[in-house]
């Protein structure tokens, strides 16, 4: 049987990806200055990059913790960064930053690792970080979840407390003046930063498909439709990236997206546009990197559109879907 396009997205991404490990290592010869940014912000990307590196290990292993072969390179590259103490001292460049990422980074540490740096990384949380207060509800999610994985006391609210008021149940879409298919396709129902904050509450509420995320009855019905919405918008305007977000929280709120019209055509919206080297070049058409950059610059336009697919497809399991 051939591979079906979920299977071929994910071996190309990963294919991809290990292919351009050293563009993830912040200590790597070939990770230099991106033109026109400053070294803070490269700084701050080169941490930001290693994470999500951590993260696809961590969240795309099986259910018994073992990492797929495909990943292995990858998952040697975390475990060698998590252990260099120059890796954590990349996070103070970027101070409005540092407290996630360190807890990030503690949360996310690979199983038999010396603890030592990620229990000091922990210590240096700015004050009131794990508190609730001047914090939206989604924003207590996310270190809600982090700080549970990192085994660390907080003060947010439990998840049931969090769900009314979180983006999967309170945010309501824009509705198109002119009820016809052409005029919801090109409406944005949501902005691109409620779009964002709607998939990751999801991923935390769910452990991107791992738990039950506590969501039922019209609130479900709520977050699938406003999910299936800007799905549709997504693959109209070639947001790739978002659109691999999406197709995961459809996952995550118990649907079978290669059986839904808006998963579906989203996994082929992906895989007409990932390259033949499996890289899928940008977060959207509009975004992609032009012809001919660099290497660098062009790591830095596709590496997060490309991780996540993987992350997507990995997670999302395609033989399911064919029985």
């Amino acid at each position: 049987m051939p591979p079906s396009l979920l299977e071929q997205l994910s071996a190309g991404a990963l294919d991809w990806l290990g292919g351009n490990l050293d563009h993830f290592d912040p200590f790597s010869a070939t990770t230099g200055s991106t033109a026109g940014s400053t070294a803070g912000s490269t700084t701050r990307g080169k941490a930001k990059a290693a994470l999500e590196l951590g993260l696809l290990c961590h969240r795309a292993a099986r259910p018994d913790d073992s990492v797929p072969e495909s990943l292995g390179g990858a998952a040697a590259l975390v475990r060698k960064l998590w252990q260099d103490p120059d890796f954590p001292r990349l996070f103070d460049v970027s101070p409005a930053y540092a407290s996630t990422y360190r807890l990030v980074y503690a949360a996310l540490a690979p199983d038999g690792i010396d603890d030592t740096q990620c229990r000091e990384a922990l210590a240096r949380l700015d004050p009131g970080f794990l508190s609730p207060g001047g914090k939206s509800p989604y924003r207590r999610i996310e270190i809600r979840y982090y700080a549970d994985m990192a085994g660390v006391r907080h003060g947010m609210e439990p998840y049931a407390e969090l769900l009314p008021r979180s983006p999967l149940v309170a945010l309501r879409a824009a509705a198109p003046t002119i009820a016809t298919a052409a005029a919801k396709a090109t409406v944005e129902p949501l902005t691109v930063p409620q779009a964002y904050a709607l998939t990751h509450t999801a991923f935390y509420l769910g452990d991107f498909g791992r738990t039950d995320p506590r969501i039922a009855g019209a609130d479900l019905d709520h977050a699938r439709g406003l999910t299936h919405r800007m799905l549709i918008h997504c693959v109209a305007h070639d947001l790739w990236d978002l659109a691999a977000e999406l197709v995961l929280t459809q996952f995550v709120l118990g649907e079978d997206p290669l059986r839904t019209p808006s998963g579906a055509a989203a996994v082929e919206c992906l895989a007409r546009a990932q390259r033949p080297d499996g890289a899928i070049p940008g977060r959207s058409a509009e975004l992609k990197a032009a012809p001919r950059v660099t290497a660098g610059e062009f790591f830095r336009k596709a590496y997060h559109t490309t991780l996540v697919t993987a992350l997507m497809a990995s997670i999302v399991p395609s033989a399911r879907w064919a029985s």
